[in-house]
């Protein structure tokens, strides 16, 4: 499926939650348990108010679908991408799924994701332009840190990751997230 097909399955479809491969597969996820709505929303609430007070960019919730450069679309739990990119995309561009990548995601781990398959989409997501990305697993208490061009960096039960690069400035207060 091309974008507009995909972006019509979708709306037809809106209770699924589906990404696309660079192949062309369509993926259907299941949909986060309470518990994980509720840690993602404290995830891009810190996000999005960051981003408004520090004014260089948005923040992007998990409904948002990004086409990627390999052809894949991906919706990560959390995104943040710099005003002056996305500033510049037509408006026709900004309504559907964006031709763009993220600087920086943030994927969670649910109860029902398989570690594995979240550390390849962080690859993904790297490989595909982003620049920092946080992968947090609840259950172990660990965040991942894959910044492009590195070896990704583990941190055990971290109180707070500190945000740099595109986000230097932002802090998550894990306290909410391992609750």
């Amino acid at each position: 499926m091309n974008d507009d097909e995909l972006m019509k399955f979708c709306a037809a479809n809106d209770a699924l939650r589906v990404e696309r491969e660079a192949n062309g597969d369509l993926l259907v996820m299941t949909p986060a348990g309470n518990r994980t709505g509720k840690k993602n929303t404290a995830i891009i609430s810190a996000l999005d108010i960051w981003a408004q007070t520090d004014g260089r960019g948005y923040a992007f919730d998990s409904n948002t679908g990004f086409t990627l450069p390999d052809g894949s679309m991906r919706s990560p739990d959390a995104a943040w991408v710099a005003a002056e990119r996305w500033d510049a995309l037509s408006e026709e561009d900004q309504v559907r799924f964006s031709p763009i990548c993220p600087e920086f995601v943030v994927e969670l781990r649910s109860e029902s994701d398989r570690l594995t398959d979240l550390q390849t989409k962080m690859e993904q997501w790297m490989s595909n332009g982003a620049e920092l990305g946080w992968l947090i697993d609840p259950e172990l208490k660990r965040v991942t840190i894959y910044r492009a061009g590195k070896t990704a960096e583990r941190l055990e039960q971290p109180e707070v990751v500190v945000g740099d690069g595109p986000i230097a400035g932002f802090e998550l207060d894990m306290m909410r997230i391992w609750k």
